[in-house]
């Protein structure tokens, strides 16, 4: 009976280190994933009419 009550402590107590492991796994998704889109975003270009091509002319 000893045993029995041992292995359901200890079954629990491995359910609980799963969920938090996958609550800790789906945080840093999260962050990471806010990070990209955040850097795409400061990456876009600061003009959009016309390009390289306007502002310089050609070489010689």
């Amino acid at each position: 009976m000893y045993e029995l009550e041992l292995h359901k402590i200890m079954q629990a107590e491995l359910l609980r280190r799963a969920d938090r492991q996958r609550l800790i796994g789906a945080a840093r998704r999260a962050r990471r994933s806010a990070r990209r889109s955040s850097r795409q975003e400061a990456e876009r270009p600061v003009s959009t009419g016309g390009g390289v091509r306007q502002r310089f002319t050609h070489a010689a």
